[in-house]
């Protein structure tokens, strides 16, 4: 049987080499062509002597996910691709490029369970999860492609990254190591929509990731509407559980908050919002909706969206509203799968 060789991490690859007869100083020459020079054909690794090379040939794999479809906005700022799995799974990754550095926001799931209203993933339900060397080729489309160095990773895109928990923390651990990308913990985002057992055990992983969670409503009764797998869990117990990642990483929780108009967006509601946090050290990232083809759903007006970031402010909470990329390249999660699978471009 064939071993995939993608997606390892250095000594994982050494253990790998030696037990198949082979010196150790050879799996940092592979890993050094497969995540320093983006080489993937074993004929191509001239380093390797002859021999060797018609060995992997026979005994490994090397599966990389193939560009489907690949879109720019037109500022530049935003670069969203397709990619094709080796099952055949269509996936989508980001790259928002800023001038601190790229920052790449990758899918953990095909398709995403969760059924928020306002995200096309989540359309057609939940397909499987992604390993974490499908994870990780997602980031690295991109390094091929810009050759450019990688500031952030933030695990956003499709699917629920805490319902695939171990491939999730496998990708971070492979995103930190110094021989792949070696990205600082404290430059990875994880999002989640708030699965309160998981978060508990997340805080205990000893990692300094930041942790997001999809709030989107003060209370029960709205966060079920928009988020319906938010039944599971109580508002309140989300919170709780964000203190208690506060408290034991001491890393301050984000909450993402989607702001619809005539659904979540009033004064009161920002009000409502600030009794449920309490004194908690957090900060709110506001986002105006980003509209897709399959909802009837709109962004409040931009002195309504100033109106509630205020009142949070006020109350002495630090905030930030989104700054929009890519909309008219269809950035948010599951646009663009749609359209190709619609439209075949």
């Amino acid at each position: 049987m064939t071993w995939n060789i993608w997606g390892h991490t250095l000594s994982e690859m050494e253990d790998w080499i030696v037990k198949n007869g082979f010196p150790k100083f050879r799996a940092k020459q592979i890993q050094d062509y497969l995540y320093r020079r983006y080489i993937f054909s074993f004929d191509d690794m001239k380093q390797l002597p002859g021999p060797m090379r018609d060995w992997l040939k026979e005994n490994a794999q090397l599966v990389k996910p193939e560009i489907m479809s690949q879109i720019q906005s037109t500022d530049g700022d935003t670069t969203k691709l397709l990619l094709k799995l080796a099952d055949g799974s269509l996936v989508e990754t980001v790259c928002m490029h800023h001038v601190y550095g790229n920052s790449i926001c990758v899918s953990t799931q095909v398709g995403c369970a969760m059924g928020c209203i306002f995200c096309a993933s989540t359309r057609n339900g939940l397909e499987r999860n992604l390993d974490a060397g499908e994870i990780l080729a997602q980031v690295y489309a991109f390094r091929e492609l810009y050759d450019a160095p990688i500031h952030s990773i933030v695990l956003m895109g499709a699917g629920e990254p805490l319902t695939n928990y171990e491939n999730a923390l496998r990708f971070i651990r492979l995103c930190n190591d110094p021989g792949l990308l070696n990205i600082s913990l404290r430059n990875i985002t994880l999002s989640t929509c708030g699965i309160v057992p998981q978060i508990y055990r997340l805080a205990e992983e000893g990692l300094p990731i930041t942790l997001a969670i999809s709030l989107h409503a003060p209370n029960d009764t709205i966060r079920n509407r928009i988020l319906p797998s938010s039944r599971n869990f109580k508002i309140e117990d989300v919170v709780k559980a964000a203190h208690h990642y506060f408290k034991t990483t001491g890393r301050r929780v984000t909450f993402e908050y989607i702001l619809i108009k005539d659904v979540n967006g009033s004064k009161e509601n920002a009000e409502e919002l600030c009794r449920l946090v309490g004194k908690m050290n957090c900060h709110f990232n506001l986002i105006p909706i980003n509209g897709t083809e399959h909802i009837q759903l709109f962004p409040p007006s931009w002195k309504e969206v100033k109106a509630f970031q205020d009142i949070l402010e006020k109350n002495g909470k630090s905030t930030t509203v989104r700054r929009q990329m890519g909309d008219e390249i269809q950035a948010a999660c599951g646009q663009l799968k749609r359209r190709y699978l619609k439209n075949g471009d």
